[in-house]
C-alpha cells in the first residue's frame, strides 16, 4: 500500500469524529450557543476532534471503496444531531419555565404597555437560560460533556443507527423537558393561586379597589422576589436531570 493511502486511512477517523463531534457542536448548549461565533465554534470543534479521536476508538477506514464513506459520514452525523437536539430539548426546559414565571407574575399581560405579552416571557427566560449557561462552566459541567461525547461511541458505534432507539429516545426528552420544566417553575404556581385567592378575596371585601391596578406591582414584585430566592434551586434541579442524561445518553 502506497504512503499516502496509508495516511488518508489514518485520516479518516478524525473525519468521522468531527463529522459526530461538529454536529454535536451545533446544539449542545454552552458550546453551541447562538452567542459564540461561528467560526470559534467551528475551531472549538476541530480541536475537541484531534483530542477526542484517539480515546473513541474509531478504527482506521480502507478506502479501497471511497463510496463506503459517505454513509458512515451520514450516521455520524445524524447520531452528532440527535446528541445537540437531545440537549436543546432538555435545555429548553429552562425555557419554558421562564415563561410560566412570567405569566404567572404578570410580566406577560397583555395589557402591559411596558412588558407586552411576549416580552416578559422572553426576558426571564433569557435570564434562567444565560444562568444555565454560566453553570454549565462554572460547576464543570462542561467536562461531563466531553465524557458524554466519548460515551457516545460505547453506545452509538460508528456506522451503526437505530432509528426506531433514537426517535424513542426524542420523545422521552421532550416529556423530560416538560416535567422539569413544571417542576421548577412549581413555587410560582404556588405563590400565583395565593396572591390571587386573596386578591379575590380582598375583591369581594373592597368593590370599589381597581384590583387589576392592585395586583399587578404586587404579582410582579412577588414573582421577582420568588425567582431570586428560587433560582439556584431551580438551576441546580435542570443540571441535576441535565448531568444525569449525559452520564448515560438514554432515559
Amino acid at each position: 500500500m502506497e504512503l499516502s493511502a496509508v495516511l488518508v486511512a489514518q485520516l479518516v477517523p478524525y473525519i468521522l469524529v468531527f463529522a459526530r463531534l461538529g454536529s454535536v457542536m451545533i446544539f449542545m448548549p454552552g458550546f453551541g450557543d447562538t452567542a459564540i461565533p461561528m467560526r470559534m465554534r467551528l475551531m472549538m470543534a476541530l480541536v475537541i476532534s484531534v483530542a477526542l479521536t484517539p480515546a473513541s476508538g474509531v478504527p482506521a477506514v480502507d478506502l479501497a471503496q471511497p463510496m463506503l464513506l459517505v454513509p458512515l459520514l451520514a450516521i455520524e452525523v445524524t447520531v452528532g444531531l440527535w446528541i445537540g437536539l437531545t440537549a436543546r430539548i432538555l435545555f429548553s426546559a429552562l425555557d419554558f419555565a421562564g415563561a410560566q414565571v412570567a405569566y404567572v407574575a404578570g410580566l406577560s399581560n397583555a395589557l402591559a404597555p411596558q412588558t407586552g405579552q411576549f416580552q416578559g416571557a422572553t426576558m426571564i427566560s433569557g435570564v434562567l437560560t444565560l444562568a444555565a449557561t454560566a453553570m454549565i462552566f462554572a460547576t464543570d459541567l462542561h467536562h461531563l460533556i466531553l465524557r458524554a461525547l466519548l460515551l457516545s461511541y460505547e453506545v452509538f458505534p460508528t456506522g451503526r443507527l437505530m432509528p426506531g432507539d433514537l426517535a424513542q429516545q426524542t420523545v422521552r426528552a421532550a416529556s423530560a423537558s416538560f416535567s422539569i420544566g413544571l417542576s421548577i417553575a412549581a413555587p410560582f404556581y404556588v405563590m400565583g393561586l395565593v396572591l390571587n385567592a386573596g386578591l379575590g378575596l380582598t375583591a369581594r371585601m373592597m368593590p370599589q379597589l381597581p384590583v387589576f391596578f392592585v395586583a399587578t406591582p404586587v404579582l410582579i414584585v412577588s414573582g421577582l422576589f420568588v425567582l431570586v430566592l428560587a433560582a439556584p434551586a431551580m438551576l441546580s434541579g435542570w443540571a441535576e436531570v441535565f448531568a444525569g442524561w449525559l452520564g448515560r445518553l438514554s432515559f
